[in-house]
């Protein structure tokens, strides 16, 4: 299967913290690739490389046959990256409509277009009934809806979810499980960093585990999650320095 996206040998230092040590992998165009690792471990650093939020130390990110290294985080937007956050901000004054509107505009050819678009991403996210609603008053799992819906407007081929489960209640992972795996259904890439574990079995094609800022191991789910260097990791107790 053909890669969508290949990282090479990132590494990333903060003082000095080694937060990224020397990481490669790849995602494959259409699968559910699961970035795991305990606390500290980098993994939201990797998506912060990959996003263009962070600048590498060294090491190369390839999207879709294009180094990407040296590229602007609105470029790698434009071609397709798109990532929610572990704690979205939305602009808070502006209507959830709004706020997937306004992005909708530039990926859109006319306003009927960005319109029609908007509430189809609406509808996919189960926003259409907090359409009018300030997007500051709308309650934490709509939040990280509203985060999902702005990068549906980008026509994203690739989507980083950052702990999109965290805090959910048990109906709510159901559906937000359900509605991952439309997306990747309809052709999106996606990877999934979750600590939830029983999400991750779930949707998982492959695991990848970073431990300590370095890949400590790969493969399919039951093996990796099988893995005694990956239990010990998760179980040990460790204290991580690195960021996450």
């Amino acid at each position: 299967m053909e890669n969508i996206l290949e990282v090479r040998n990132l590494k990333k230092s903060f003082g000095g913290i080694h937060a990224v040590r020397d990481v490669s992998f790849d995602i494959r165009k259409g699968e559910v690739l699961a970035l795991v690792g305990p606390n500290g471990s980098g993994k939201s650093t990797c998506v912060n490389l990959i996003s263009g939020m962070y600048t590498l130390d060294s090491g190369t990110i390839t999207f879709m046959g294009k180094d990407i290294t040296k590229e602007k985080m609105e470029k790698r937007v434009e071609l397709g990256i798109g990532r929610t956050f572990q704690t979205p901000k939305p602009f808070t004054n502006l209507s959830v409509y709004d706020s997937v509107f306004t992005i909708a505009l530039k990926y859109n050819k006319t306003f009927d277009q960005a319109a029609e678009k908007t509430i189809q991403i609406l509808e996919k996210t189960d926003l259409i009934k907090n359409i009018d609603m300030k997007s500051g008053k709308l309650p934490i799992e709509k939040r990280k809806w509203l985060d999902l819906a702005r990068v549906l407007a980008i026509e994203p081929k690739l989507i980083m979810f950052d702990e999109v489960m965290a805090g959910l209640n048990p109906t709510e992972l159901e559906g937000s499980l359900d509605l991952i795996k439309q997306i990747n259904e309809e052709g999106v890439s996606v990877l999934f960093i979750e600590h939830v574990m029983r999400a991750v079995m779930e949707i998982a094609d492959r695991i990848i585990v970073l431990d300590e800022g370095q890949l400590l191991a790969e493969g399919l789910p039951e093996e990796v999650m099988s893995n005694p260097a990956v239990i010990n990791a998760y179980i040990g107790g460790r204290t991580e320095n690195a960021k996450d």
